[in-house]
This record gives structure tokens, sequence and C-alpha cells, in this order.
């Protein structure tokens, strides 16, 4: 049965939040390079899938440029949940467990019901972003936005308008609940008997208790992933498991769930 508000509340406040250095976020991804490597099966396996799904949205989209820079940046939205495994890949690193296949499975088990619910939140927030980005650019740009070239020419380094600031301030004012939702969401999720509504008020009080270092992460997560994506997606296999085994140590080191019971 779903906790009500109150009880959710109770649950978020048996979580001790810890305060990280300003320099933390480079230390997260140091530790996701080192689970990367140590185990990259998975995250190869995570990062090709990506890939792949970048391009067939290529292929749909042809010429239709404006739907793909919101689908690519909407993809953010969407990471913490395609990256449930991969979180499991590195607790289970950091517990000196077997990794098996099997863990892919149990990785959506723990509470199934609230990942798949949480997923499509994600999922409806991402469509919306799609389709906000798509009416903007293509009721505010001066000329068709037909190719990546296009968008740079006509949308980026447009000397007169609005349109490219619009789209990021629009992007960033719809991303940042979103983000404050889920950046610590999934793993807690994943690594404690906790509901799912007490997970997502544990992400918002770590983001409102240290705006700076998480607004730091926020931009990282970002700077990253359109670094994978510049050269044709071809990053992706490699910095889209990084980032998710990095999530995972932010995590850890963010959180003190000790006084929850684990999770199998």
């Amino acid at each position: 049965m779903p906790l009500t508000l109150d009880q959710a509340a109770t649950q978020a406040r048996a979580v001790r939040l810890r305060h990280a250095a300003p320099d933390r976020p480079m230390a997260w991804l140091r530790a996701g390079v080192a689970d990367f490597r140590r185990c990259p099966g998975p995250g190869l396996l995570h990062g090709f899938a990506a890939w792949l799904f970048g391009l067939l949205l290529f292929t749909l989209a042809g010429d239709r440029f404006w739907l793909l820079a919101g689908a690519f940046s909407g993809f953010l939205l969407v990471a913490p949940i395609v990256a449930t495994a991969l979180y499991a890949v590195s607790r289970a690193l950091a517990r000196h467990e077997p990794i098996a296949w099997a863990l892919f499975w149990r990785s959506w088990r723990p509470d199934k019901p609230a990942l798949m619910a949480f997923g499509l939140l994600l999922g409806l927030a991402g469509t919306g972003w799609v389709l906000t980005s798509a009416a903007l650019i293509t009721a505010g740009a001066p000329a068709p936005v037909n190719s990546p070239m296009d968008f740079v020419r006509v949308v980026l380094l447009a000397r007169d308008g609005w349109l490219f600031e619009a789209w990021l301030l629009l992007g960033a004012v719809l991303a940042a609940p979103v983000f404050a939702s889920s950046v610590l969401t999934i793993p807690l999720l994943l690594d404690r008997r906790i509901g799912l509504w007490a997970a997502v008020l544990v992400s918002w009080r770590c983001v409102i208790d240290q705006p700076v270092l998480m607004a730091q992460w926020a931009g990282w997560l970002m700077a990253l992933t359109a670094l994978a994506m510049a050269p044709v997606l071809l990053g992706l296999p490699l910095l889209l498991p990084i980032l998710a085994h990095a999530s995972w140590h932010a995590y850890q080191d963010l959180v003190d769930a000790s006084a929850l019971p684990e999770r199998g």
C-alpha cells in the first residue's frame, strides 16, 4: 500500500544527509570510471543501446532537427531510470558481490511498481519537454531548422532575438524540479526499503540543503552528456555508464540511510 504524505515525510526524516566538499563531483566521476573499468560489460550494453536508440531518433526525425534538439535534451530527464541496473552494479562492486546478468532483473525487483511509476512520470516529463522544445523552436525560429547547422545558425548564433536564451531558460525551469526529484531517488529505492515519495523527498532535501554542489553536479552531467552526444553520439557507450556509476557514488556520499533496512 502506498505511503500517505505524512508517512512518507516521517520515513524521509529517518534518512540523514551528509555535506560534501565542492570538489566531490570529481571524486564521483573518478569512482565511476573505476567501476566501469572493473565491470565494463553492463555499462557497454547500456551505452550501445542508448547509441542505437539515438541513431533511431536521427532516422525517424529526418530533417526535423527541432524534434531532435528536444529529444536529446529530454534524454537527461529519463536517464536516472535507464541507469537503474548500473546503480546495482556499483552497489554489488562496493559489497564485493559477484556480478551476474540476473542482476539486471534484480535491480528492478525490489520495488518494481514504484520504479515503473516513477519511470512513467519521468517519461511524461521528457515527452512534455520534447513537445515544448519543438513548439518553441518552430514558432520562434526566423527560418526553418532542419539540421544541426541550421540550429547553430538560426538558433544558437542568431544576432537578433531571444530564441536560444528562451530555450535554455525554459529547459532549466522544466528540468530543475525533475533533477531535484530524481537525482538520488532511484539509488535510494534500490538500496533501502523506502517508499517512492519518501525517496523523492530525500532527493529534494539534498538539493535544497546543498544547492551549489547539486547545481555543479547537474552541470557536470549535462556537459558530459552533451560531449558524448556531439560526435554522432559516439561518446555514449563510454560516458553514459561512467555517469551512471558516478551517480551511485554521489548517492553514497550524500545520503546516510543506515536507519532503514537494506534491500537484498
